[in-house]
């Protein structure tokens, strides 16, 4: 069977489980890489704050994320997890064989390694910004979150834009992690469209040209989105 047949869609081809498996990476992907960015922008804050317990609790989130292997902490979120809920659901007074689902502990796993990176990034950024633009905000008489959110905000967003789009590569490559707890992503759907066909070269190829295309896609839109808040910014 050639390789366009078995590339295509429909009964005899596997390009329909390989589009399903890549709709999914991205899916988890993004889904991840928000829950990253909300988790990273509490860390940083946590980080730049006088709170010495907000301090320690957001060096110890970093640290571990950054010593611990991912595919182990996707573990310890899927199981450990699913145990937990168990546990609750237990106490109410119910009796059931939960199980977490597979795209909620994937997005879960992915969103707090992605957190523990976002932290940093987004904590580098509000640093670099002036402390004479927060100083000029309170003499304007801006509370604290008025002054976040209308001038570190702005700011912070052009300066963490290059290391959040090496992080949004990261996270996609990294949703390829998630077929070990049995998610049909694109890389589990690649594996069983090669072993189903024992031709492993070609479809483990087609996952790394999609991975490819999905990738250069990605860093256009970060750099147009990258430029076009340097002109915001030049023009403000």
């Amino acid at each position: 069977m050639s390789w366009t047949t078995l590339l295509g869609f429909g009964h005899q081809g596997w390009g329909d489980e390989l589009l399903r498996g890549a709709c999914l990476s991205l899916g988890i992907s993004i889904s991840a890489y928000l829950v990253g960015l909300a988790l990273g922008l509490v860390g940083a804050v946590a980080k730049i704050s006088r709170n010495r317990v907000a301090v320690s609790a957001a060096v110890a989130y970093t640290t571990i994320i950054r010593s611990v292997p991912d595919i182990l902490i996707i573990f310890l979120v899927y199981y450990s997890a699913t145990d937990a809920l168990r546990w609750a659901v237990s106490l109410a007074g119910l009796t059931s064989e939960f199980q977490l689902n597979g795209f909620v502990a994937a997005t879960l796993s992915l969103g707090i390694v992605q957190g523990g990176y976002s932290t940093e990034v987004l904590r580098g950024a509000i640093v670099a910004i002036p402390r004479g633009q927060v100083e000029a905000a309170y003499a304007l008489g801006l509370t604290r979150r008025q002054t976040f959110f209308l001038v570190t905000v702005p700011q912070m967003v052009p300066l963490a834009l290059p290391g959040l789009g090496n992080l949004w590569l990261v996270v996609l490559k990294e949703s390829s992690l998630v077929s070990l707890i049995g998610f049909t992503e694109l890389v589990l759907a690649g594996k069983m469209a090669a072993g189903a066909t024992r031709d492993y070269f070609m479809f483990y190829c087609a996952i790394a040209f999609i991975f490819l295309v999905m990738s250069g896609i990605s860093a256009m839109l970060f750099h147009a989105l990258e430029t076009a808040t340097v002109r915001g910014g030049r023009k403000s």
